[in-house]
């Protein structure tokens, strides 16, 4: 593209953004017509989140609902939060019962939790979300603008600047978004409003309260006062005539619809909320001995997000605030002064650290006494934790060091498991300024992840026989694999009390760990291969508990328990790397899924007695011999003895009604018309059989290459069938899994190193 067509993309986007400002009388039939652009400020922010649709994710071990709107999808997924679904599905929900009048409008939402848990996140998402709502169709959001001059012979402006208006064209906005509806005297639009409601295809109708904002006041009754002195007629018309008066569409954005309050912003309670007097205004002002309102900045927090969303960042550090702001909610009012208000229709949420809670609870021991009991009562908290999801950690950590942002999606939890398990190569340039390439291995960032979640579990609710990477695993996938057997999630009796994601690692540690290992070269050599760049699982996982000490936000308590938690995590990582050598050792020795599912149609037909069609359209009868044989090659469950010549017994039998066929009406082959085929399910979802298509062991490599010594791997002597199968194992390794020859020397090296102990 050239620079003329980027510049012609640009001129389409701010076409479909913004429209032509529009008389009153035009936005009234607008809205009549599409009445939820007029909605206010909770219904609006509400159809935002529920305009971009939701997803099915697995937290915790449980399919969940999640709104898409928190994937910032906008933006590329930028400032995605992950996980916390059931916490933003509850933000959403009281949404919706603040935007429906159902006793919580008087609520303040406040989300609270530790450091590196989303909030931040959250702010940002919902300001991308919001501006780019704003810029469609069906979100556009509007206020008014004033034009005074020619109302009177003087030719006198107005103005919250320093330059007055002049010219016709010379139009000033509400500086706080005013809902252009208040301008209607209120029996007026309480009857238009009514009309409204009749026609909104919504539960939840649309409340536009309030009165114009001061402002927008000061040039109404301006008009007003100079056309009632001409004894104009339709003074109302006169008023908001187009010349006046003019409806326009405009984005949502910080200061403009969105207020927020950073920590480090000061001034008085007064200036930080609603903003504060310009005194050289006043002089120059006609002001007949009072304030007025066009010399008020209007950029405190709650004149910025009047209209839509007030954020109070960080809210510790503003807590002289929280109290003043206990009104606003149900009243919709605050004040510029004494003697002017201001009313205010926006959706106000506290963002904060746990240490506003011990701030609110410091006079607890009162109780009915409690200064702040009154703000508590106000305060509806949503409380954000540490992920406990192996699959959103990595993909956290992964962002973190690579600035990756969009969200993962995939069809199944196989996608997810690959997403996992991939190597990640970054950038580093030294103190020399050369730039190299450092491969953090298959597994790594994995590991660093599921250490990182394995801190954050309570293991006071553990099943016997489980421990916390059994309990990582079922809450990111949802069951456990043992043997043959599934077991689900809803199996576990774990506790829903139990403390998990309140403490752990944040996120913020793994990043700084692995990311002074990129700038770490490893003590490793290998005469061909560039091992020394190449960061192993092991090597994050020894770092992370070696350099526990080194970080003061972690307790002894804490720096003790997160020691004792490793081994299990390294036991895991070793598996998942020792699996990636079988499967490449095996990889033309697997069993394709069409020999399965012939399989598992002969089984299914014998213990239902039925037939089966074969390649002709005939009957025949499951054979026999075909079960047999898969059995005893590919499943390596049975031999000869177990068999009366083809005739299974009752073990076999027992296996192929237990293992297969209970395990295929699970998944409702039984309700299967006349052109169902095996094909049409996914084989690896009957435990049984996903063992056979996704896993092999040591004895199978043994059975296939007689002669192979993993003692030798290090340097196979040459000619040795050793040789051969380390030849086609590392490329293997870097055909199905991503490996580099380096990372998969060294994994390979590295599960041989423990295999050759117990080969013999």
């Amino acid at each position: 593209m050239t620079g003329e067509d980027y510049l012609k993309r640009a001129d389409d986007s701010l076409q479909d953004t913004y429209e032509p400002p529009m008389s009153l009388s035009e936005y009234v039939d607008l809205v009549l017509e599409r009445p939820a652009l007029a909605s206010h400020a909770s219904k609006y922010l509400l159809e935002a989140i529920e305009a971009a649709g939701t997803r099915t994710v697995v937290e915790e071990g449980e399919e969940k609902e999640r709104y898409r709107f928190f994937d910032d999808p906008h933006n590329d997924g930028e400032h995605a939060i992950l996980g916390n679904t059931e916490v933003l599905n509850s933000f959403v929900d009281d949404l919706r019962s603040i935007a429906a009048r159902r006793g919580k409008d008087e609520k303040i939402i406040w989300l609270d939790g530790p450091t590196a848990t989303g909030k931040s996140e959250l702010k940002r998402c919902l300001i991308n979300g919001l501006r780019e709502y704003s810029k469609t169709e069906a979100g556009r959001r509007y206020t008014v603008e004033w034009n005074i001059a020619g109302a009177s012979d003087t030719g006198a402006g107005m103005t919250y600047g320093d330059v007055p208006v002049e010219d016709e064209d010379d139009w000033y906005g509400s500086p706080v978004q005013v809902h252009p509806l208040t301008v209607f005297p209120e029996e007026v639009r309480r009857d238009l409003l009514a009309e409204l409601n009749e026609r909104l295809d919504d539960h939840i109708p649309v409340h536009v309260e309030g009165r114009l904002d001061p402002f927008s006041r000061e040039a109404y009754d301006y008009l007003e006062e100079q056309y009632r002195r001409r004894n104009a007629g339709d003074l109302f018309s006169k008023v908001t005539d187009p010349q006046h008066l003019r409806v326009k569409n405009y984005v949502a954005d910080l200061g403009q619809g969105i207020g927020v309050l950073h920590s480090e912003d000061d001034g008085s309670p007064k200036e930080r909320l609603v903003g504060s007097w310009m005194h050289g205004m006043l002089q120059q002002l006609n002001s007949r001995g009072r304030k007025n309102p066009q010399a008020f900045s209007y950029d405190g927090v709650l004149s910025q997000g009047n209209g839509l969303l007030t954020i109070v960042e960080d809210a510790a550090q503003h807590a002289d605030l929280l109290q003043k702001l206990l009104n606003v909610p149900d009243e919709g009012s605050v004040k510029l002064d004494k003697g002017i208000g201001m009313d205010i229709d926006t959706q106000m949420i506290i963002i904060s650290n746990p240490d506003l809670e011990a701030r609110l609870n410091q006079h607890a021991e009162r109780a009915g006494s409690d200064p702040l009991k009154a703000l508590k009562r106000r305060l509806d908290k949503h409380e954000f934790t540490y992920l406990t999801n192996l699959s959103l950690e990595t993909e956290l950590v992964r962002r973190e060091l690579t600035n990756d942002t969009p969200v993962w999606e995939a069809g199944g939890y196989d996608e997810v498991s690959a997403k996992i398990r991939e190597p990640v190569t970054i950038a580093v340039r030294d103190a020399h300024r050369n730039v190299r390439e450092r491969e953090l291995a298959p597994h790594a960032i994995e590991a660093a992840a599921l250490y990182a979640v394995v801190s954050r579990l309570d293991g006071e609710d553990l099943p016997p026989g489980l421990d916390l990477v059994d309990k990582a695993v079922i809450f990111d996938r949802g069951y456990l694999q043992d043997g043959d057997e599934r077991r689900e999630k809803d199996e576990f009796d774990f506790d829903d009390d139990a403390a998990d994601g309140e403490a752990g690692i944040p996120v913020t540690y793994t990043r700084d760990i692995v990311a002074d290992l990129l700038n770490e070269t490893q003590d490793r050599h290998h005469p061909d291969l560039d091992v020394e760049n190449v960061i192993m699982p092991r090597d994050v996982l020894n770092a992370m508990a070696e350099r526990l000490g080194d970080a003061p936000v972690f307790s002894p308590s804490e720096r003790t328990e997160f020691e004792n938690r490793l081994v299990p995590v390294k036991n895991y990582v070793f598996g998942r790397q020792e699996q990636d050598v079988l499967e490449a050792i095996m990889r033309d020795k697997r069993v394709d899924e069409a020999t399965v599912e012939e399989y598992i149609e002969h089984v299914y037909a014998w213990v239902e007695g039925e037939t089966i069609e074969n390649d002709r359209g005939e009957s025949e009868q499951p054979d026999p011999l075909k079960m047999k044989v898969f059995e005893v090659e590919h499943l390596g469950r049975f031999d000869e003895d177990d068999y009366d010549g083809s005739v299974p017994d009752e073990g076999v039998e027992e296996f192929r009604r237990e293992k297969v066929v209970t395990a295929l009406n699970r998944h409702a082959w039984r309700n299967r018309d006349e052109e169902f085929r095996v094909s049409d399910v996914n084989v690896k979802e009957i435990p049984v059989i996903e063992t056979v298509l996704g896993s092999h062991d040591w004895d199978d490599v043994r059975r296939a290459f007689e002669d192979f010594e993993p003692s030798q791997w290090d340097d196979p002597p040459s000619g040795t069938e050793t040789e051969t199968v380390k030849e086609f194992t590392l490329r293997n390794m870097q055909e199905l899994f991503d490996y580099s020859p380096a990372s998969a020397e060294l994994t390979s090296r590295h599960v041989m190193s423990q295999v050759s102990y117990r080969w013999d």
